[in-house]
């Protein structure tokens, strides 16, 4: 049966990157997959075709599809908007809270083409090959009660609620071990437990589900260690569970060791198995247009897509080599571009990623 994804361009240079991911698409279709794909409009897009970020249309679109590619959202053309519920970020935020979304996955991986764009020193990052395991439904971000006011003496102050029921935890929990399991066997969760309640509870369900998962190692790190530790030994992680904010953070920062935000893809899950795939980065606005994004992390993401949400792992592997042997072939975008490579646009890292597909 044909299977639905749905293609969610967005802002900035999403229109570009998720252009060269349906190449990619479509030569999968050439080899045999059955898929369907639509198109739907999220963040700036959509606020300036209906005054919304996540249209009811986009929303029924997405609750429908098997998988959702989306390529990023946001710019400062919509960052003055006073009402920060109609921001393009929000399109984001709902599709995550209505598809229930909660466990990101972001994979940092450095190919050993490119141990010499990272900013860390080669022996310390080649080989690396680290999960984030990030809870995305939860925590600070979505917790209420939430706003700005003005006290009596007309001091105005803000407030977050941090908050994570247990159900929440065991949830990407689980998830977390069950990825350990089938990579290296260690799982590293990630919290503030000295200052934090929310995360001492985090703490004691991670001891706790530690049970049922004998054969993986747990350990626990509080969250300024853990990003000290990712620029000083970044190899002696193998999965990383924690928090929607922590999480937000640690994988940006886990994204620069692998040479550039541009290489790296994300999924995120729900309970059903159906999933948003996106690059990590965002919607760079100063070079949208312009050829110069780099486009395999979101071909990355439909790699991810294809394991993860459509069971299709001999494709996904294949996408995955054909990154490889592009990379092999000294073809690089501007932003992992050094001496002795060779410099290629937007679309020219797409073809080349197909013909290197079809040839495998």
């Amino acid at each position: 049966m044909s299977r639905k994804i749905l293609v969610l361009p967005g802002d900035g240079i999403g229109p570009e990157i998720t252009a060269e991911a349906i190449k990619v698409l479509d030569a999968c279709r050439a080899a045999g997959l059955d898929i369907e794909l639509s198109e739907g409009k999220v963040g700036g897009d959509a606020i300036d075709a209906t005054g919304v970020p996540l249209p009811d249309e986009t929303l029924e679109a997405a609750k429908a599809a098997d998988a959702i590619l989306l390529g990023a959202v946001g710019g400062p053309k919509w960052d003055k908007l006073e009402d920060i519920s109609k921001r393009p970020e929000k399109g984001l935020l709902g599709l995550r809270k209505h598809l229930n979304l909660y466990a990101n996955l972001r994979p940092a991986l450095l190919y050993p083409q490119l141990a010499e764009a990272s900013s860390l020193k080669p022996e310390i990052v080649s080989g690396l090959d680290i999960m984030i395991v990030r809870e995305l439904t939860g925590g600070i971000y979505f917790g209420q009660p939430r706003g700005i006011e003005q006290r009596d003496d007309g001091t105005r102050y803000g407030y977050n609620t941090y908050v994570y029921d247990e159900h929440e935890i065991r949830r990407i929990g689980r998830t977390a071990f069950e990825l350990a399991q089938k990579r290296g066997k260690k799982l590293c969760s990630v919290d503030k437990a000295n200052v934090l309640e929310v995360t001492i509870l985090w703490r004691e369900i991670m001891n706790d589900l530690a049970r049922d998962y004998p054969d993986v190692e747990l350990s626990h790190m509080y969250v300024d260690n853990a990003a000290m530790q990712l620029v000083r030994a970044p190899k002696q992680f193998d999965v990383i569970v924690t928090g929607n904010m922590f999480g937000d953070i640690l994988s940006d920062e886990a994204a620069m060791l692998t040479g550039s935000i541009g290489m790296l893809p994300s999924a995120s899950l729900n309970e059903q198995g159906q999933g948003m795939y996106e690059p990590c980065h965002g919607s760079a606005p100063d070079i949208a247009g312009q050829g110069l994004a780099n486009p395999l992390a979101t071909i990355l993401s439909v790699a991810m897509m294809l394991r993860y949400s459509l069971a299709e792992f001999e494709l996904a592997e294949r996408i995955e080599q054909a990154v490889g042997d592009v990379l092999d072939q000294g073809l690089r975008t501007a932003d992992i571009a050094y001496a002795g490579t060779q410099q290629v646009s937007t679309s020219e890292m797409g073809d080349a990623v197909v013909a290197a597909f079809n040839k495998r």
